[in-house]
């Protein structure tokens, strides 16, 4: 392993497979490109969002980005720069809080109920009668708190669930069942609870009750009030995103899912590990989902008082491998690796910002500030390349028919702005402004993020091919030298809640934020004057552009000019709201900063040779655990050989199979940084899904 230490020295830009920005400085409309049908339109690239420069002037080389989601680890970095990692499954029997009204034991169940317990055994697992009679027993118990629901074990033969299902519906007449998906499309899962409209029983809270509460706190009146009331454990997950882990879970425990807390989403083409926080809920019972779970585990597991909200994470630890790697020489591969290292990476936006389909984020996010309520709408519902057939298909059926509840039957529950859009038409038929606030608030901000994202790339890229990488010139804007790194943080921890909210995309990759900047927080910027220059007191890595909003400063250059002559030519206005909706106005937003250089910290490198594609280059979470399991079972009982087996045949086989290279990379980088732009600056090459699967 190589480790990269860092200085200030930053070779010149160049631009390479893109147009030349020229003294008459061409840029394309937005506005225009969206008008386009879906049927013509493809995915974006990196020359449609500004991103077009590097630092380096290495040539590139051939590189697999994701060849297998393993190839891309990232583990989150905490606010006291520690990293986050899964390194136990176990809890502990002291975990579990004991609650100050505990439900009765299975010895004072009524026979009858005790004995159809038993005959239920044998239609079921044991875990799942055990599930039962705890139901059962909270039912019967005379507990006046809410009893929340028991899913059963996934299950793909329908004539079980069938007699499941006949045997609740005669034996325990105060419950109900339902059929629930299960953790593969192949399987369903019975989900059984307390029947709201048996006379008999009134335990269960009436949902708008709880509607307004922050979180779903059923079952957990009698929490004591000396211990932390959020359980807080490490996810661990392979190719899910944070949401679809987080809602499968929820389901399992039959809680909502405002009942978890977490500091950013994850990629899902990735194996990831990350801080959770959910709400009033025993250790034991997350522990024991870790058997029926697939492709997420859950432990690290302790108790706090406050539970976790977006933005609160120093950045993420990435460990990335490169696979079928080709390059002139082995040199050139060395030479790009130590000069990220050294001198970073231009910190664009990535790709992911703005959406993998064929209607970039940032069109919709103009549309809005526009006040274009239909155009918006459209974008988001109709039809577009690059997506699963059952998807196309019920957006071409919502673009022909505008039946609203046939489309919802066929949308895929992830959707969730579509389908957010859908059910508020229902209701409100032809109010679009009403529909698009219907869309989560993170969810709904990604799309007026993503647009300041568009000017900023494009701002950076006009920085850079106009004065270069290496020196700070006369009008830029730096961020101040005066413990700077601490009040930035600082800033984010002091804000409110729902700046922090407003901060983080719903959906990004690399957890990228955008810091919406108290207004006295000003002091963190300056124009560089010519004192500043001939005493020296800044480097390019001080550089800094805004993200337009009300209360921040521009550079003083003709860098400014670009913000405001994009914004014109899309029909916006950065200093002025032509409609009163606040959300959707840059004018109502603070606005931030990005640096404009980024370097990776800790950076550390390594060239592989590999014969099998599929064999993991890089050591999971997950592997260490069962690697320790393993090691500890041949100490207890050392492991058996077959002295008869040749010995020659693995290296016959690796023999027949072509050898080849890989760059396995680890390096941490600040939640506002994509380290897809990192890797972009080595191969010099597009870091789009699209290229890549043509690499593969």
């Amino acid at each position: 392993m190589k480790a990269m230490k860092l200085n200030k020295t930053v070779s010149s830009c160049w631009l390479r497979l893109l147009k030349p920005y020229s003294s008459s400085f061409h840029w394309t409309s937005t506005m225009a490109a969206s008008a386009k049908t879906s049927e013509g339109m493809k995915t974006v690239d990196e020359s449609d969002v500004g991103i077009s420069c590097f630092i380096s002037q290495l040539p590139g080389f051939r590189g697999i980005l994701k060849q297998r989601y393993a190839d891309f680890i990232v583990n989150e970095v905490d606010m006291d720069g520690n990293v986050v990692r899964l390194t136990s499954l176990d809890v502990s029997p002291e975990m579990d809080v004991k609650e100050e009204d505990k439900t009765k034991s299975s010895d004072d169940v009524p026979q009858s109920y005790a004995s159809a317990i038993e005959s239920f055994r044998s239609l079921c697992s044991a875990s799942d009668a055990e599930r039962m009679e705890t139901l059962v027993n909270q039912v019967t118990s005379g507990a006046e708190d809410e009893i929340s629901p028991v899913v059963l074990d996934p299950s793909s033969d329908k004539s079980k669930r069938t007699a499941i299902h006949n045997f609740v519906k005669e034996k325990f007449k105060f419950l109900v069942t339902d059929t629930v998906d299960g953790p593969d499309p192949s399987s369903k899962c019975i989900r059984v609870r307390v029947n709201s409209g048996n006379a008999g029983c009134k335990r269960s809270k009436k949902r708008k009750e709880r509607g307004d509460k922050p979180f779903d706190s059923r079952g957990s009146e009698h929490w004591p009030a000396d211990v932390g009331k959020f359980l807080k454990f490490h996810l661990y997950k392979e190719n899910k995103d944070t949401q679809e882990a987080l809602g499968l879970i929820g389901k399992m425990l039959g809680v909502q899912p405002k009942s978890f807390g977490f500091s950013g989403t994850k990629d899902k083409r990735s194996v990831s590990t990350q801080r959770v926080t959910v709400f009033k809920q025993q250790a034991s019972k997350l522990a024991a989902l870790n058997k029926r779970l697939f492709g997420i585990k859950v432990g690290d597991f302790c108790l706090v008082k406050e539970g976790l909200l977006l933005g609160q994470l120093m950045g993420n630890r990435f460990t990335i491998t490169l696979r079928g790697v080709v390059a002139d020489s082995e040199e050139t591969i060395k030479k790009s690796a130590e000069s990220l290292g050294k001198d970073g990476f231009i910190n664009y936006f990535g790709l992911q910002r703005f959406g993998s389909g064929s209607v970039p984020t940032h069109h919709v996010g103009a549309a809005l500030l526009k006040g274009e309520w239909k155009e918006a709408v459209d974008m988001i519902l109709d039809p577009r390349e690059s997506e699963r057939n059952v998807v196309n298909e019920a957006r071409e059926y919502y673009k022909e028919t505008g039946d609203i509840d046939g489309t919802l039957r066929q949308l895929p529950r992830y959707l969730v702005a579509e389908r957010a859009i859908l059910q508020c038409l229902k209701k409100c038929p032809g109010n679009y402004l009403q529909a698009l606030k219907g869309i989560p608030r993170t969810l709904r901000m990604m799309y007026v993020h993503s647009y300041q994202s568009y000017l900023w790339n494009n701002a950076a890229s006009l920085r850079v091919q106009k004065y270069g990488t290496s020196q700070v010139v006369l009008g830029d804007l730096v961020s101040t030298k005066v413990d700077d790194a601490k009040r930035i943080v600082s800033s984010l921890n002091s804000g409110q809640k729902e700046n922090s909210e407003e901060a983080l995309d719903c959906d990004q990759l690399d957890d990228t934020a955008v810091v919406d900047l108290p207004g006295e927080r000003s002091d963190l910027v300056k124009v560089v004057g010519i004192e500043d220059i001939e005493a020296g007191t800044y480097s390019t890595s001080d550089i800094v552009l805004p993200l337009p909003g009300s209360r921040v400063i521009y550079p003083s250059n003709d860098i400014a000019e670009i913000f405001h002559d994009l914004a014109k030519k899309d029909g916006i206005s950065l200093t002025e709201s032509i409609h009163g909706v606040k959300e959707f106005s840059i004018t109502s937003m603070t606005g931030g900063y990005r640096r404009v250089f980024q370097k990776p910290i800790d950076f550390e490198w390594e060239l592989l040779t590999y014969t099998d594609s599929n064999k993991p280059l890089a050591e999971t979470d997950l592997d260490k655990i069962t690697m320790e399991k393993i090691e500890s079972a041949e100490e207890t009982e050392p492991m058996k050989t077959d002295s008869n087996q040749p010995e020659s045949c693995e290296t016959d086989l690796k023999d027949a199979e072509q050898t080849q290279r890989a760059l396995k990379m680890a390096l941490t980088l600040p939640s506002s940084c994509y380290a897809t732009m990192a890797i972009r600056e080595l191969l010099k090459t597009s870091t789009s899904v699209a290229y890549h699967k043509t690499l593969n």
